[in-house]
């Protein structure tokens, strides 16, 4: 079994938000960064196991730079074989996703893991996009997902519920909370990972679809107004003139 499973980085979430260059590009100034949770926990932690269980390699891959390299160390101190870097500044998730199936096109690989989407952008639109390349079926928002032979069983989220779909392998899937528990990378598993294979590739040449126009941070929250338990006709007021639904 050969899976790929990708990789990105994203601002720890105590991280200070701030914007540069009229609002349109992102300060990095000061920011820690970490494995994309939706990444490491459930997409890569699942593959981990699958191979555990049936045999076979996990391979990351990642488009960015060296300064990516931190974070692709911790995804093999969590187990990966081996990690592949795309060596481009993502520009957006087309551009992230052309680069990856190129590579996963080339090198025949039985299942593509995504995280359901990124903490930062939120786009969850990688995974569609990888399959569409592919030509490959796309099962998106999986929680669950085990494998007898080339048959794949899997649980997804739907609207009010939940549904058990079957694939034949190769496929893309994007995986939700409940696909597999974190790991913490223990001290064996850190000191292997600074030896394990990183190999940068060259991008390809796309063209981008999209630009960034302005970054800009949320409304403040207003403050709380508190009513006395007795007043009703304020709280209903208030409930029809002032409340926002979110």
């Amino acid at each position: 079994m050969k899976l790929l499973v990708c990789i990105s980085k994203a601002p720890d979430t105590t991280s200070k938000i701030a914007f540069t260059d009229g609002d349109t590009k992102f300060d990095e100034n000061g920011v820690q960064y970490i494995v994309n949770p939706y990444d490491e926990w459930y997409a890569l932690v699942r593959a981990l196991e699958l191979v555990e269980a049936n045999g076979g390699t996990v391979t990351t891959i990642t488009v960015g730079t060296a300064a990516d390299d931190p974070t692709i160390r911790k995804a093999l101190a969590i187990g990966a074989n081996d990690a592949v870097r795309i060596d481009a500044e993502p520009k957006d998730a087309f551009f992230v996703a052309k680069q990856i199936a190129e590579y996963a096109k080339a090198n025949e690989f039985d299942i593509v893991f995504t995280g359901k989407e990124t903490i930062n952008y939120n786009g969850a639109q990688l995974g569609g996009m990888i399959a569409e390349f592919l030509n490959q079926p796309y099962v998106s928002l999986a929680e669950k997902l085990d494998i007898a032979g080339n048959v794949a069983t899997l649980d997804r989220m739907v609207a009010g519920g939940s549904e058990v779909i079957e694939v034949n392998t190769p496929f893309v899937l994007s995986a939700a909370k409940g696909m597999a528990e974190q790991r913490i990378p223990n001290m064996r598993g850190i000191m292997a990972a600074r030896t394990k294979p990183l190999t940068v590739v060259p991008a390809t040449e796309v063209s981008n679809l999209s630009e960034i126009v302005s970054y800009e941070m949320p409304a403040e929250k207003s403050a709380c107004k508190y009513i006395e338990a007795d007043n009703m006709d304020e709280l209903v007021e208030l409930l029809h003139n002032e409340a926002k639904v979110i």
